[in-house]
Formats: structure tokens, C-alpha cells, sequence
């Protein structure tokens, strides 16, 4: 009984925590994916971590210290008003990736049910499409601007408004993968044996659009935090008192020729953190579609 357990306690087939390692070497084999994932986890270890260990206010006002260039002080400067750039773009962090976030889940959730309904039941294709393509027919930057217009300017509605935005791309990227799927033989097997729709979409087709899913959630989570810095250059994004990275650049717009620092600051925050997830999309997709790889 003894040698019987030891040989089964150590089996050939590699554990389940050496086939995660092996999966995360082979996702940063490349140098730029390894370098984007470190600089994305410091971008949200400090977006968590600051500002539970920080009491100070990213919003206090200092007018006898506004637009001091960088200096040890202020290490990104300050702005119009006084307040340290460093401080409001570690505090906007927190919601410039919640919208990223939020927004990701969001898209991909409606997305994926859109996308496997019009790829799966031919009667809905057509209709599911159209919609889609009426939406994807709008440039993504007028058409979050007319949906935040109508739904008003605040955090949630922007989220919303880019949920809507992003949705249409998820849905056709899946539709596409379902079309593929639903013609499959173990598909077939599956209605041959009396397996019931539901359980056909969610224990086989579900778990194969995984790949194009998780692909899709790095890319819009970057599309999102440049989106809503957009909409807020444009001044119908997130309210001025929210101090998110687009907020800030939209609010220091009539000083940038005499204080560049309070928009260089924060952008530089946005093209790190949205060049970081696309690197790592990138890598993502590399790794689940090897046929895809980039030699870069």
C-alpha cells in the first residue's frame, strides 16, 4: 500500500503549478511583454497601496505654490491651483483603471452573449448584426460623446456610455469564433445525444472563445482609459473634481505653453499604462494563437 501511494504522490504528468510557470514563461519569453506586465503591476500596486497609506488630499489647494516646475518637493510639479501632479495622478490611477476595468468587463460580458446568440441561432444573426454594424458604423470617440450627452456627465455614465461603445467589437469577434464552433463535430455529438442548447453554449462553446475573450479584454481596457482621456479633453467626460488622468490634462489645457509638466505628467501615466496592456495583449494572443507571433 505504501509504494503504491508513493508512486502515485509523484506521477509523470507535470503539476498544475509547473504548467502555470510554464505558461507565464512562454508568455514573457519576449523581453517587451515581461517589461509591459512589471510596469502595468506597478502602475496598479501604487494606484492600490498609496492612497490607503497616504492621508493627504489630491484636491488640496495651494495657490502660493501653483505651477511650480518638478522639483524634490514636488516631484511632478504642481498645477494651476497648487495641487502636487504626483499625488492627483497616483490618486487618479484608482479611477482611471476602475473605468478601464469596469469598462472591459462590461464590453465583454454584453459582448460574448451578443456574439454567441447571433453565432449560434441563425434567426438572431441577422437582426443582432445589423445593430452592431449601425453602431460600429459611428467613429468610437462621437459616439461615446453623443451617448454621454444624453445619459449626462458623471463616472458611471461615462463607464456606461464606453460599455456601449466597445460592446459591438466584442459581439463581432465572437460571432465569428461561434460561427466556426457551431459547426463542429463535437457540436454535433452534443445534439445527437439530447444535450440541451444552454448546456451546449456554456460547457462547449463557451470555454472555446475563451482565447479571443481574454485577447479582447487587454485591448479594451487600454481603448477605454484613452476614451475617457478623450472625452474629457473634449469636456464631456468625468466630472473636474474627479481627478482622473484625463481630467487632468483637460484642466491644465490653458497652461501648457508656460507649465508643461501638468500635462506631460499625466500623460505619460496614460501611454505607459495603455502601451503596457497592449504589449501584453499582444503576448496574450502570441501565446493562445502561436501562428499569430510577433518576432519584435
Amino acid at each position: 500500500m505504501n509504494g503504491h501511494v508513493s508512486s502515485a504522490s509523484s506521477p509523470s504528468s507535470p503539476s498544475s503549478w509547473q504548467r502555470f510557470a510554464a505558461v507565464l514563461r512562454r508568455l514573457f519569453a519576449r523581453k517587451v511583454v515581461l517589461a509591459s506586465a512589471i510596469a502595468l503591476a506597478l502602475v496598479v500596486g501604487i494606484a492600490a497601496v498609496y492612497p490607503a497609506l497616504s492621508d493627504a488630499d489630491p484636491n488640496a489647494l495651494s495657490i502660493s505654490e501653483r505651477l511650480r516646475a518638478p522639483s524634490a518637493t514636488h516631484w511632478a510639479g504642481t498645477d494651476e491651483l497648487g495641487r502636487d501632479v504626483m499625488l492627483r495622478i497616483v490618486h487618479g490611477a484608482r479611477y482611471s483603471l476602475l473605468i478601464g476595468f469596469v469598462t472591459a468587463a462590461g464590453a465583454v460580458l454584453l459582448g460574448t452573449l451578443l456574439g454567441m446568440f447571433a453565432g449560434f441561432f441563425r434567426r438572431l444573426d441577422a437582426p443582432l448584426m445589423r445593430v452592431v454594424d449601425a453602431m460600429m458604423s459611428f467613429p468610437d470617440i462621437l459616439l461615446g460623446i453623443a451617448l454621454v450627452s444624453i445619459l449626462g456627465v458623471s463616472l458611471w455614465n461615462v463607464m456606461l456610455a464606453l460599455v456601449i461603445v466597445y460592446t459591438p467589437r466584442v459581439a463581432r469577434v465572437v460571432r465569428a469564433t461561434t460561427l466556426v464552433l457551431r459547426e463542429l463535430l463535437f457540436v454535433d455529438a452534443a445534439r445527437a445525444l439530447g444535450v440541451r442548447t444552454p448546456k451546449i453554449l456554456l460547457k462547449h462553446i463557451l470555454p472555446n472563445l475563451m482565447s479571443p475573450i481574454l485577447v479582447q479584454v487587454t485591448f479594451i481596457f487600454a481603448y477605454a482609459i484613452l476614451a475617457e482621456a478623450g472625452l474629457s479633453f473634449l469636456g464631456v467626460g468625468v466630472p473636474p473634481d474627479i481627478p482622473t488622468w484625463g481630467t487632468m490634462i483637460a484642466g491644465s489645457l490653458d497652461y501648457a505653453d508656460k507649465a508643461f509638466w501638468t500635462i506631460f505628467a499625466p500623460g505619460i501615466a496614460i501611454v505607459l499604462t495603455a502601451l503596457s496592456l497592449q504589449m501584453l495583449g499582444d503576448g496574450v494572443r502570441d501565446l493562445l494563437d502561436p501562428k499569430l507571433k510577433k518576432t519584435v
